[in-house]
């Protein structure tokens, strides 16, 4: 835990006390692809959570770390709810289940260019037994006019029960300072739970890992990016001042690793191009990237690999062990 020190004065009698600090733990909830990796990214003000225009992106409950004066609250960017059709899919959304019962805050994010979907429901309907507030995030405001918003704003608030409404845009940052001044008020008083300056606690290897796969993703198109698993195999720094990274795209077909290698190898040098950059960024320091594309049949469906790419189950298959 951070200690505060009493600021010093020369009157015993108007003595400043340490103050207090509050913290919790707050999850983004919601269907996939309404937003919830970018504005995790706002509000804690760092990259920890990879972006794509395709559902299901975000795999693990990636935490966040929020800081401001005196507040920390750890966020948790879950994957999306939806109807799961193979054992990552109820990896998946066993993965977002968990975060509740120690929840302080829901943040439930949704899609407000668009009206309220099945998906949107079920996700409400798993929140029922939560006693924390809930607050709805209307996120992509830039993309409705002012006769839109009250319209959307009532659709979805008709949906669930919420203890306020937030419309913002994860894009552009507008309304995001209004709902970090509200997740801050509703906040708890607690302990830090990570060293100042902690934005996520993933561990290199994983950010890593995300990192490759968020630049596959941008690179491939059809169906091949949900069947894409990433596992870093070696990191280790160099004597010529590079750090070795070796790393293998898991593809489920054999068709699928034609298309991530491409033509001559283009499609793959593009993805090493790019991830190359921002794991630099990220690691602040100069990389020499070895990538390598393997296929592991049908690994969505098989627990061992789920166990070794990362997804972890209970024996049952109902979640993170």
């Amino acid at each position: 835990m951070t200690t505060y020190q009493p600021v010093p004065t020369m009157a015993v009698v108007n003595r400043v006390t340490e103050p207090k600090f509050k913290s919790g733990f707050v999850p983004l909830w919601g269907r996939p692809n309404v937003g919830k990796s970018t504005l995790i990214n706002r509000l804690v003000g760092e990259k920890v959570a990879i972006i794509s225009p395709k559902p299901q992106t975000t795999r693990n409950r990636i935490v966040g770390v929020m800081e401001r004066n005196n507040v920390q609250a750890v966020l948790f960017d879950t994957p999306g709810i939806h109807e799961p059709r193979h054992k990552l899919g109820e990896f998946l959304v066993n993965e977002a289940r968990d975060v509740l019962p120690d929840a302080d805050v829901v943040l439930f994010v949704v899609d407000a260019a668009v009206p309220p979907s099945n998906e949107d429901e079920t996700a409400t309907k798993l929140l029922r037994s939560i006693s924390c507030p809930i607050i709805l995030i209307l996120n992509k405001g830039d993309l409705l006019n002012k006769i839109e918003a009250p319209q959307r704003r009532e659709e979805y608030e008709s949906i669930g029960a919420f203890a306020a409404t937030h419309l913002i845009s994860a894009v552009t940052g507008n309304g995001v300072s209004k709902l970090t001044e509200h997740i801050v008020n509703l906040l708890p008083d607690g302990p830090a739970y990570y060293p100042e300056g902690t934005f996520t606690d993933v561990p290199d290897r994983f950010v890593i890992s995300e990192m490759i796969r968020e630049a596959s993703l941008a690179s491939v198109h059809q169906e091949v990016p949900y069947g894409i698993a990433v596992l870093v195999e070696e990191l280790k720094p160099r004597r010529d001042n590079l750090t070795y990274v070796s790393a293998t795209i898991h593809v489920e077909r054999a068709s699928q690793k034609g298309i991530v290698v491409g033509e001559g190898g283009r499609v793959l040098k593009t993805i090493g191009q790019v991830a190359r950059k921002q794991i630099e960024r990220y690691l602040d320091t100069r990389i020499y990237l070895d990538l390598w594309v393997k296929v592991a049949h049908k690994w969505r469906k098989d627990d061992n690999a789920l166990l070794r790419f990362g997804y972890f189950v209970k024996p049952d298959g109902s979640g993170r062990q």
